[in-house]
């Protein structure tokens, strides 16, 4: 006589996902492959995500792969392994996309909103300061900015408003009459010709307007015609309406003679 093999045929009635092992002779043992569980006829593949997560960060996606396998993976606005995930801050680089003179603040996941800072104006993509502040962040203006300051003139960098004709820079750099006034000390009278005081004069305003009083004293006459503001007849504006928190700035292609 010889033992009979209980796992010789069909894998002795074991589930195609389990091990038969010989027991005794007319006997076997079923025991679930790795990866699966039950009582050996009868095995379901395990979802390891079921528990815990799958050992995910509670911030992560678990996928299950493969029998008792899976992949973690951080959720949108999260950024790490799938097992540690971290919050981004959008507000963390380039400070969110905000201007450099505004508040980034994270609001919700993939969102922040952006304000300007106090004594700043604007949408927080672009905020804007004093008259005086702006005519250095442009390049048009910055060269009218370095006239002020070298002649001590910070009278817009007051209250305000005020409204400003600046010649562009390369007018300034160019034109010779400028250093015959420096020499006769009389390039502030010229630079302050080119402010008004107590107006915030917007381009659409100036259409209206024939005559303004320069913080100089003098005149500026304005006229208007289908294509172009022009100021004493000569000088027209090219650029127009750059508004800080205390008034406004046109760029002229001509100096303002007093």
């Amino acid at each position: 006589c010889s033992a009979i093999n209980a796992c010789e045929t069909s894998n002795g009635g074991c589930s195609a996902k389990a091990e038969c092992r010989r027991t005794t002779p007319g006997s076997r043992a079923c025991v679930c492959n790795a990866g699966y569980t039950g009582d050996g006829i009868v095995c379901i593949e395990i979802n390891p995500c079921l528990e815990n997560n799958g050992g995910c960060d509670r911030n992560a996606e678990c996928t299950q792969t493969g029998p008792n396998q899976a992949v973690c993976n951080c959720l949108k606005g999260y950024s790490g392994d799938g097992k540690r995930c971290t919050y981004i801050s959008l507000c963390s680089q380039n400070n969110g996309g905000c201007s450099e003179f505004a508040i980034c603040n994270d609001t919700e996941l993939t969102e922040r909103t952006c304000t300007c800072k106090p004594n700043y104006i604007g949408d927080g993509f672009k905020c804007r300061g004093n008259i005086f502040q702006e005519l250095l962040r442009n390049s048009n203006t910055s060269r009218f900015y370095f006239q002020l300051e070298a002649f001590s003139i910070k009278d817009i960098a007051g209250p305000g408003p005020f409204t400003l004709f600046v010649p562009r820079a390369d007018i300034l750099n160019t034109d010779p009459r400028v250093k015959d006034w420096i020499a006769k000390g009389v390039m502030a009278q010229v630079l302050r010709h080119h402010m008004v005081g107590c107006a915030n004069l917007l381009y659409n305003d100036l259409k209206t307007i024939t005559n303004l009083t320069s913080l100089h004293g003098d005149l500026i006459h304005v006229s208007y015609s289908q294509t172009s503001v022009v100021l004493n007849d000569k000088a027209e504006i090219i650029l127009s309406d750059a508004v800080g928190t205390n008034g406004v700035i046109h760029v002229i292609n001509q100096i303002l003679v007093p």
